[in-house]
């Protein structure tokens, strides 16, 4: 054949429609060796569609899914090089439907909405998602936290917002961290607006770290850090906790620009004071041992790890200098209790008002007042009625 008919079979079919970059439609005339023969309708063109162009499943019998006759759109993907009889283009539908998808998916992308794909497989550095073509979803955008295991995503359904589209590069970047901060902020605010610190509630650890437990809290996470689980030391919060467990937890802190809520799992409960002294009245008289002695006075513990203290006037009915000029550290003395404040967690006690006798032995060891002799003998209560004139004169008359 000349090139001058080369010249004119190309001009025809260009003017029956068929070139690069077309969408046509074909219809198949057989399926063998792993492709399928098509013929253009109405071009007298025919063609072949391979496995990968056809469809994105592997796995896919292509018997199973056409049949000679079957017509439907394909993409005049490119003329087939050399002279062959069983075709002069190779035919694409899947970029068909991924263009067809694109045109969709920049709609989506420009009006900001949400796009629903499966994760089909992971490959180094993220996932692979089905959403009408394929896109990309990087390790770092599938969710507001650190994942270390892409394999639990296989298969899973997701919405997912487009972060980055371009057609002609086939380039598809999308993010779930994008939505889930979208979704976290909108049920901050719904939860926050109905919470007030200092509130009670109940909550479900939802996961554990090395510095504290998030408890969810009606949809949003709130932080109980490692010093707010309990009263007593915690090495690891999950010596204490464990996921999926329910607490009771107290509301300590909200942070509207931050989105985040401060939670108290144990100021819920009894403090050691409380359970201390909860049998601890004013006027009790207890034993204690003295575990300090300062230049104020004296700390004497009346339950494990409670200590009250004993003012240094309340140490002895005599005036005292130093505590430790009476007592000594480890000493047993008996107290009073004075007063338990549990808001300031302070008892205050007295030890000279524990001895029943202290007023009594007071009295009797107070001196009494000097009177000298004449007084006694004449102040008496059968003598009234003398004046001290005449005390002076019986005086007087001694001398004489």
């Amino acid at each position: 054949m000349t090139d001058n008919s080369n010249q004119f079979l190309d001009a025809l079919k260009e003017m029956q429609g068929v070139e690069v970059g077309n969408i046509v439609n074909v219809e198949v005339l057989s399926v063998e060796d792993g492709q399928i023969a098509v013929g253009v309708e109405n071009a007298g063109v025919e063609g072949v569609i391979t496995k990968r162009e056809f469809t994105n499943d592997r796995n896919a019998d292509l018997n199973q899914l056409v049949k000679p006759g079957d017509k439907f759109e394909a993409l005049v993907l490119r003329r087939a090089g050399g002279d062959k009889e069983n075709g002069e283009f190779f035919f694409s539908v899947t970029r068909l439907k991924e263009r067809e998808a694109y045109k969709e998916l920049e709609k989506v992308f420009e009006e900001g909405k949400t796009v629903e794909g499966t994760v089909t497989g992971a490959v180094r550095g993220g996932l692979l998602v089905n959403v009408g073509t394929r896109g990309f979803l990087p390790a770092s955008l599938i969710s507001n936290r650190y994942v270390s295991d892409l394999k639990p995503y296989i298969g899973k359904k997701m919405n997912l917002k487009i972060t980055e589209i371009d057609p002609n590069k086939n380039r598809l970047i999308l993010s779930r961290k994008d939505l889930i901060e979208q979704e976290r902020e909108e049920a901050f605010e719904n939860v926050a607006s109905q919470l007030v610190v200092g509130d009670t509630v109940e909550g479900k650890v939802s996961r554990l770290t090395g510095f504290g437990a998030f408890v969810d809290v009606g949809g949003v996470d709130g932080l109980v850090h490692i010093s707010e689980i309990s009263y007593k030391h915690v090495d690891k919060p999950s010596d204490v906790l464990k996921a999926g467990q329910d607490v009771k937890v107290k509301v300590i802190g909200i942070d509207d620009d931050r989105h985040r809520i401060s939670l108290s799992i144990k100021q819920t409960l009894p403090s050691p004071f409380e359970e201390a002294t909860e049998g601890l009245h004013e006027g009790d008289i207890i034993e204690g041992e003295v575990k300090s002695l300062t230049s104020f006075g004296a700390f004497v513990e009346v339950a494990d790890g409670i200590q009250g203290l004993v003012h240094v006037s309340e140490i002895a009915n005599k005036h005292v200098d130093k505590p430790s000029d009476v007592l000594k550290v480890g000493q047993t003395v008996k107290v009073k209790v004075l007063s338990v404040d549990p808001s300031d967690r302070r008892i205050s006690l007295s030890i000279k008002q524990a001895d029943p006798n202290a007023a009594k032995s007071e009295n009797n060891s107070r001196p009494r007042r000097r009177q000298d002799s004449v007084t006694d003998k004449y102040m008496n209560d059968n003598d009234n009625g003398f004046a001290l004139g005449d005390i002076i004169g019986d005086q007087l008359k001694d001398k004489d």
